[in-house]
């Protein structure tokens, strides 16, 4: 039984630094060789919720959701960032550490978990960034709601992780869905209720924007920062149902032809 605790121990230990290297790898590539590296992470959100309250301000008196634009416009767009980002970062996953999966100690799920950990912990810390700041900016009197904010936040990554390893197949397999994909995120932007709250869309158009779970992501994590929001609508198993439908057929094909995907971009 000692021996047995001894060799578990040992792959634990083996597999969390490929887990490990792979993330070293990546903050190096994706933010190390670029000027500002990290900064572009808290700078392209400010930039974007900066222009979304310019333009809209001019349009409307007030959000449809408190009185301060650039908070309620956060609340939708830095949760479908970090969701559209990470599907494509998961997505690119076997392409980017394909070098190194060569090695036996490490595997494609290795691959995905490091780029999965990563930029979330990456996106938990521009998005408490980026809400401190502008609570402290505008002086806001907010009443955080911490668990509905981190189910949002727990419903997001779900989703990212179970499209992203789905989309890790497909990319591999048809290079071609990486732009449908990227052509099919735009109309999500619009979709997904950053600019609207669901409960004042007319029927049937409600419940067909319901189909789109980052819906559920964004009017809970709008219920995390307005205590007066009643997010009645947000449906969390619909939202994880979704997530593990994809994470299984993309694990179930990733396992039956990966070595297949590796061997073809050799």
């Amino acid at each position: 039984m000692t021996g047995l605790s001894g060799l578990l121990a040992g792959r634990r230990f083996l597999w969390g630094r490929s887990v490990l290297s792979l993330m070293l790898r990546e903050m190096a590539t994706s933010y190390g060789r670029s000027p500002g590296g990290y900064l572009w992470a808290v700078a392209e959100p400010v930039a974007a919720l900066t222009l979304l309250t310019v333009v809209f301000s001019f349009v409307m008196r007030s959000p449809p959701l408190g009185n301060n634009f650039p908070l309620f416009y956060a609340t939708g767009y830095l949760p479908f960032m970090y969701y559209s980002a990470l599907t494509s970062k998961i997505g690119q996953a076997i392409r980017f550490s394909r070098p190194l999966l060569a090695y036996p100690a490490v595997s494609f799920f290795d691959a995905i978990l490091s780029r999965f950990l990563l930029n979330t912990l990456t996106n938990l810390v521009v998005f408490v960034i980026v809400m401190v700041g502008l609570i402290a900016f505008y002086d806001l009197n907010v009443s955080l709601d911490l668990p509905a904010i981190l189910e949002a936040f727990s419903m997001a990554a779900a989703l990212a992780m179970g499209v992203g390893t789905l989309n890790c197949y497909l990319f591999s397999v048809a290079p071609v869905w990486e732009r449908v994909w990227a052509i099919l995120n735009r109309p999500m932007f619009l979709l997904s209720g950053i600019f609207f709250l669901m409960e004042t869309v007319p029927e049937p158009f409600r419940t067909l924007l319901s189909y789109n779970p980052l819906t559920h992501v964004i009017a809970k994590m709008r219920q995390g920062f307005f205590a007066t929001y009643d997010a009645r609508l947000v449906d969390p198993l619909y939202a994880y149902s979704v997530s593990l439908v994809c994470l299984f057929f993309g694990m179930l094909l990733l396992n039956r032809h990966h070595r297949m995907l590796l061997n073809e971009g050799a």
